[in-house]
């Protein structure tokens, strides 16, 4: 991607950086994030004890190891952690809060680390969603589970979780009442989040029978819309609103940010679901699986948007094709060309721009006016438009 960005009429926007300045920004913006990444989770094994247990839990313990226990907690939770953040991924979310916080006139750099944990948080998630939805593949190489195996896969992911509680006192050590503030958005994000997931794992098939059999053509789209802003918008409106919280920004603002960074991460997941339908490489590397959703049987938003384009009949063809996950491959590649002449891939793309244009046109007004006020807004098209690197 070169020149301007677009509105999502297809006009330029009054840019004050080419894409090309823009992915410069990011990158060295997660060269950061990186280092902060290390800090919190040190891949030392000397190190694990400090990153994994708070201050005082080995206190009076009788016949403590410290340096075997250090050892036995790094191979058991540092190290499927790291392997996933080795790997690479866009750091984008964090990317986000990094530039929110520097726009606002708060210290990105002390905050490194509770923007880090905003990674580690998303990372652990991607760790159990990938035992769960049996994936092999994650970024290029084989996800946790494989190489782990499931309970460690489940448990180190879910600790990744709890790393935010650590930055937070790393951050703010004498500040109990921002500390209690951070703390309260990620725990609100993360029952959000596990809403979402709830809703995705139980898969929008239902409505989908239903659109078919003449009901409800709406019903499907509708579901999957929340199901994505629950599960991929909420952890990255928690970041945003913690950017809020470490500046002082007041109510309005923060819940503008926050509504900015729901849009953005439920547009991410919207392009997504159409990269799935082409599948994603990084160097040459299958990073995602081309139709790895659609060949599962899987509801994602461009079958959402075709069930209410398509006529009855065709409807009911592309639905048999993918339904049981059961399709041969000449079934899919049919099903992925009708949802392409339909119409549906060209709504998802244009239903994630125009959330995040909808929630920018909220946002600018409060913000602080500088020579990279549209920064921010620069930074989400670019990241939504881009290839998909969970």
């Amino acid at each position: 991607m070169s020149g301007a960005l677009l509105r999502p009429d297809g006009t330029p926007t009054p840019s004050s950086a080419d894409a090309d300045t823009i992915r410069r920004r990011i990158d060295r913006t997660a060269e950061r994030i990186n280092h902060h990444i290390d800090r919190l989770c040190p891949s030392a094994p000397s190190d694990s004890c400090a990153a994994w247990l708070p201050p005082g839990h080995l206190r009076g313990a009788v016949g403590a190891d410290t340096p075997a226990l250090a050892r036995r907690l790094h191979r058991a939770l540092t190290v499927p952690v790291r392997h996933l953040t080795e790997a690479g991924g866009q750091r984008w979310r964090p990317v986000l809060a990094w530039e929110a916080i520097g726009l606002l006139g708060g210290d990105s750099e002390h905050c490194g680390q509770l923007i880090a944990a905003s990674e580690l948080l998303h990372t652990g998630s991607l760790i159990v969603d990938d035992v769960q939805d049996a994936s092999p593949v994650r970024r290029g190489r084989p996800a946790v589970h494989m190489v782990f195996g499931v309970p460690t896969a489940v448990n180190a992911g879910t600790a990744a979780y709890f790393l935010w509680d650590r930055a937070v006192q790393l951050a703010f050590p004498d500040d109990a009442a921002r500390c209690g503030e951070l703390r309260a958005v990620v725990l609100a994000a993360l029952r959000a989040a596990h809403a979402g997931q709830a809703l995705d794992l139980q898969g929008h098939g239902e409505e989908m029978d239903q659109a078919v059999a003449g009901g409800n053509r709406h019903a499907a789209l509708e579901l999957v819309r929340v199901t994505h802003r629950l599960k991929s918008g909420s952890p990255v409106s928690a970041a945003m609103e913690s950017a809020a919280v470490v500046t002082g920004a007041g109510p309005e603002l923060r819940g503008a940010l926050g509504a900015f960074g729901s849009a953005v991460g439920t547009a991410y997941q919207i392009a997504d679901d159409v990269a799935d339908l082409r599948g994603v490489t990084r160097a040459g590397v299958a990073t995602k699986r081309a139709t790895e959703d659609l060949r599962s049987g899987k509801v994602t938003m461009p079958l959402a948007h075709a069930a209410i384009r398509l006529p009855q009949h065709r409807l009911n063809r592309l639905w048999q094709q993918v339904r049981d996950g059961t399709g041969s491959a000449t079934a899919v590649a049919e099903a992925c060309q009708e949802l392409e002449a339909c119409g549906a891939v060209a709504a998802c793309l244009a239903e994630a721009d125009q959330i995040v244009g909808d929630q920018w046109t909220r946002l600018e007004p409060l913000l602080p006016s500088t020579d990279h006020d549209r920064l921010l807004y620069e930074l989400a098209l670019s990241i939504v438009r881009r290839d998909q690197v969970a």
